[in-house]
């Protein structure tokens, strides 16, 4: 496996913010960005596909149908935080350190113990070292044997993501992308925040990675594809989308059961397209808009009561023979 450090190990810490390279995120850009992020997911995955399920914290805690059935022994379970914005400062919420902290406590107290963990990224709000090894060292309290990330264009202001690769990009390839595979699932980490102007951007080298990654696979392997900017236009105008994701969509029809998972929206959106069903997970920060529904992609101010209603973690489960993941979301606890 690559691209993942073990939770309880130590990681260097990323190098300080430097100014904006060609491939960069400038000052210009995070501005024009302001206000990306997603949450915490949970996920079940059964018969190949992922069942999707809203719940919030006042709900029993027990899995779907499918969750349940998937969720024996040999059983695939993983978790999914987003957005953590860990050095944001803002009346959206004034301790996003805080909220970080009881996502990852609800994790601990789901009653089981996560194969892994995956960060769909904007860990840090400015990529600055200080916060990076913040949120390295918040990540270590997760109950699970490993971490996996993505960034999010939060992570690569002004170095084109160095300090983050120097943080969390251990055993990756290019710019951070990677693959791995556990339980009979393929999964695929890509990296589509380094060269926004609006749309997110994939580029060739990592499309060709795709592209070799996934020839040998029988087309019954259920993939799963983590990227922090959704891979379907959801609100294109916003920058909700990723300009050449259909090339990687393209490659992906063959297989019977292909989840995407995302961050970035700062809020539950689930949308299915033939055999590929895309999924964007809420925050751990702050709420952003309904699309549409502002001027533009901002944090928004809600009464300290409702914050932790637009916040959440994800679970997902997967046992081996089956078609479907099962998802549940939950509103923090």
């Amino acid at each position: 496996m690559t691209g993942y450090y073990d939770s309880h190990d130590g990681a260097p810490a990323g190098d300080a913010e430097q100014p904006a390279t060609e491939h960069g995120m400038s000052r210009r850009q995070l501005i024009r960005h302001a206000g990306w992020f997603g949450g915490a997911v949970v996920l079940t995955v059964a018969s190949g596909e992922v069942i999707s399920h809203i719940a919030d914290s006042r709900e029993p805690d027990s899995m779907t149908a499918a969750g349940a059935t998937a969720a024996v022994n040999g059983s695939l379970r993983f978790v999914q935080v987003s957005d953590s914005h860990i050095g944001f400062q803002g009346p959206a919420n004034t301790d996003v350190v805080g909220s970080f902290t009881e996502a990852i406590n609800q994790v601990n107290s789901l009653g089981f113990r996560p194969d892994f963990v995956m960060h769909s990224g904007d860990l840090t709000h400015l990529s600055t070292a200080g916060q990076f090894d913040q949120v390295k060292q918040m990540l270590t309290g997760m109950q699970t044997d490993r971490v996996f990330t993505v960034p999010g264009e939060h992570d690569s202001i002004g170095d084109a993501g160095r300090a983050y690769r120097k943080t969390f990009g251990m055993g990756t390839l290019g710019d951070g992308w990677y693959s791995f595979d556990t339980h009979g699932v393929h999964f695929i980490a890509l990296v589509n925040t380094l060269s926004l102007e609006k749309l997110g951007h994939l580029g060739n080298d990592q499309i060709d990675f795709v592209r070799k990654d996934i020839a040998g696979l029988s087309s019954d392997t259920p993939i799963v594809v983590f990227s922090h900017i959704p891979l379907f236009a959801m609100y294109p105008k916003w920058g909700w989308s990723t300009d050449d994701a259909l090339k990687v969509i393209a490659l992906l029809r063959r297989f019977s059961s292909v989840t995407c998972l995302n961050g970035h929206v700062h809020q539950l959106f689930t949308k299915t397209d033939g055999n590929i069903t895309f999924h964007s997970a809420t925050t751990t920060a702050y709420p952003l808009p309904k699309p549409g529904r502002a001027p533009a992609p901002t944090p928004q101010v809600v009464p300290a009561r409702q914050l932790k209603d637009a916040l959440g973690i994800r679970t997902v489960g997967y046992r081996q023979g089956d078609r479907e993941l099962a998802i549940k979301d939950q509103r923090l606890a």
